[in-house]
């Protein structure tokens, strides 16, 4: 029988959940102009949004090709074919040959912007900043010039080691107008971490903060910075923004091999002669990005991402898909190193203003002293009133807190008025979640839990004007995106509901277009390619409905979980607990154990209590009983004890993998990829104590 939840015992699926939201207008929609564009110039007949992506699919050259058209791509030379139809997967086809372009013009010179407007607007906890259109273009002209004065050239490597804030941005275009290939990690990575990357990809050039702000106190940075320049000798030039203003930046104290460092009006000044923004036009998979996976042992590897991929992806999702356009303000709660960072920016080319934000989601002005911030739970949607924001971004984590808190903005005298959207991705959303979204927030938005990641730099499920958000689903997998989910045996598995692994059967242009390095295209291979042959295995455990399309993600492939048989994902325990255990629980990790002398494997569930509230065995009986009721006998853990810390990356992702082998028995190395690596030697002990 199906639960309330959205889950159900076994492999089946709630078909019918909880219909949240229709848009009100969906005419009036970029997606509906678009559909009905293809109707009218290709004699077709399609209906709605599941004829419109199956119409994608089957016409893959087509279709991205009237993307092309429709959003505007900037261009020197056409292209001269969209892609083989009848290329492989593996390796990666060529998209757009011919085609000359540049990543930084598209953005700098959308189709459509407008050019009154402020292209950026820019916050921490205690400061505001707009930049108009002719003021970010002039701003990426001197940083360019500084850049040809050091010598960068196309190929480089151009790392960030900052914040987000408008000159991350600037450096990003300046780097990528002159076809050098731009990285970044954010400032508050430990040396070790910048290191284990940076090595990999040899920059030639670091920009980096002076300091980074959070949480209401300044926190070096520039030590770190001395530490990373001292260990990358293909560095010629180390550039230091004045980020926090009131640290002064000793460059002296920052040495290289064979370079120098400049706090960045230095930097700016070493052009002497005229500047003029010029932009390389460059093949279509030209790579403008290096992102690194978020695996949990060895060194991260360097994913490459080319240009038009990224672009035309990217717009595809926020024009057709989003709405967003020179109407739109678009935010997005991240950091220079989540690929959600690399999706903001991109709005710039479909002419949107950027709200850029760096700093702790719950600090805002205080209106005593406009230069200092206050612990504030709302400080977000104060951020989206004062800013007019009109698309939201942020992690499923942030609006589960808000949901624990029971925050309700529209009973705070806040409007919300501009809100059209909500995004959040990072981890799956729980249902009771959705439902709270639409209980405080305007009823009118669009809830788009939305999920891809660093290996597409874009995503799979997607926002879909044109249909219902449904509780606990993602609405629709993205246009051009042939997505399915196979079974361990390689069966298709979508249309019957069951659970399986996220695949995708068909050449789409954000492939990666290389893994940097001289073994990057045996990583490429086993990293995408190996479970099914010739179709992308993305490490996603998911399954779809039948009955709406929707999508519903069950954890990592690596985090799936098949005790006697029955698999399933470690967000069903994760939804119970956050719909019956807030404030008590804080956060958890469940794994599935299976040593060599076990002929079963157990579920094990590690909570970590909120701060003031005990652990105990009753607690544990609750939980176990709950989940019984809510999934099944089969979903109970086997075991559930207390831990001190979860896991996670960077970005804030828990890390079941590297638990889960360690649980198994296997001996699994401290990876830079976890932020709060140290926790792991506690799992460590408990596999000891527990063997």
């Amino acid at each position: 029988m199906a639960q309330a939840n959205g889950t159900t015992n076994g492999d089946d699926i709630d078909t019918s959940p909880t219909k949240l939201w229709e848009h009100p207008n969906p005419e009036s929609t970029k997606m509906y102009e678009f559909m009905t564009m293809l109707n009218e110039t290709k004699g077709l007949n399609l209906k709605g949004y599941d004829d419109l992506h199956e119409w994608s699919i089957n016409n893959i050259a087509l279709f991205w090709e009237l993307v092309w058209h429709f959003t505007g791509v900037r261009a020197s030379v056409p292209y001269k074919q969209v892609v083989d139809e009848k290329a492989p997967m593996f390796p990666r086809p060529s998209w757009f040959s011919g085609a000359r372009l540049n990543f930084a013009e598209n953005l700098l010179f959308p189709s459509e912007c407008d050019e009154k407007g402020y292209a950026i607007i820019a916050a921490t906890e205690t400061t505001r900043e707009t930049v108009t259109w002719a003021q970010l273009r002039e701003r990426v002209t001197e940083c360019q010039a500084g850049m040809i004065a050091l010598g960068v050239k196309v190929g480089d490597r151009v790392a960030g080691y900052v914040a987000n804030h408008t000159n991350a941005l600037v450096a990003m275009l300046a780097s990528t107008s002159l076809g050098a290939i731009w990285t970044a990690v954010s400032p508050d990575t430990g040396v070790r971490a910048v290191l284990d990357r940076l090595e990999q990809i040899e920059p030639t050039v670091l920009f980096a903060d002076n300091a980074a702000f959070y949480n209401g106190r300044s926190h070096p940075v520039l030590p770190k910075v001395q530490e990373i320049a001292s260990k990358l000798p293909s560095l010629r030039a180390v550039i230091i923004f004045p980020t926090v203003p009131t640290v002064e930046i000793d460059a002296s104290s920052i040495k290289l091999s064979k370079g120098k460092t400049y706090p960045y009006e230095e930097f700016l000044a070493l052009c002497t002669w005229e500047k003029k923004l010029t932009f390389e036009q460059l093949p279509p998979d030209h790579p403008i990005y290096i992102l690194y996976s978020s695996g949990t042992t060895g060194a991260p590897k360097c994913i490459v991402h080319g240009c038009i991929g990224t672009l035309i992806q990217h717009k595809k999702e926020h024009s057709i898909h989003s709405s967003i356009g020179p109407q739109s303000r678009l935010f997005y709660f991240t950091t220079c190193t989540w690929m959600m960072w690399h999706w903001l920016v991109s709005g710039l080319a479909s002419g949107a203003s950027l709200v850029l934000y760096d700093g702790s989601p719950f600090r805002y002005l205080s209106t005593q002293d406009p230069t200092t911030s206050v612990v504030d739970d709302l400080a977000m949607p104060r951020l989206i009133d004062e800013f007019k924001i009109t698309h939201f971004g942020t992690s499923a984590k942030y609006l589960s807190i808000l949901e624990q808190k029971n925050i309700k903005p529209l009973q705070k005298q806040l409007s919300l008025k501009t809100l059209e959207a909500i995004y959040s991705t990072g981890s799956p959303l729980a249902p009771s979640t959705f439902t709270y979204i639409y209980s405080s927030f305007p009823p009118t938005i669009n809830l788009g839990s939305i999920t891809g990641g660093t290996d597409i730099i874009s995503l799979f499920g997607a926002p879909c004007p044109l249909s219902p958000v449904h509780a606990g689903e993602i609405q629709k997998i993205g246009l051009g995106m042939s997505v399915r989910a196979y079974d361990y045996l390689g069966n298709d598995v979508t249309p019957t509901g069951s659970a399986g692994d996220l695949v995708c059967t068909q050449p789409f242009p954000c492939q990666p277009v290389a893994f940097w390095g001289s073994t990057g295209e045996e990583k490429y291979k086993s990293s995408y390619f190996e479970e099914f042959e010739g179709v992308w295995h993305h490490g996603d455990f998911v399954r779809f409905n039948p009955k709406t399309g929707g999508l519903v993600m069950l954890g990592r492939s690596d985090g799936i979980l098949k005790p006697s048989g029955v698999r399933f994902g470690s967000a069903e325990i994760y939804n119970v607990l956050l719909k019956g255990f807030a404030g008590r629980v804080g956060d958890a990790l469940c794994i599935g154990r299976r040593r060599e002398m076990d002929s079963d494997e157990t579920v094990v569930l590690f909570l970590k209590m909120e701060d003031g509230k005990e652990f105990s065995r009753e607690l544990a009986d609750e939980i176990r009983a709950v989940v019984k009721k809510d999934l099944s006998a089969r979903h109970v853990p086997g075991i559930i004890d207390e831990c001190p810390d979860i896991p996670v990356t960077s970005n804030g992702k828990k890390v079941e993998a590297a638990v889960k082998q360690i649980l198994c028995g296997l001996n699994v190395k401290t990876s830079a990829s976890v932020a709060n690596a140290e926790c792991l030697d506690w799992y460590r002990q408990w596999a000891k104590d527990h063997a």
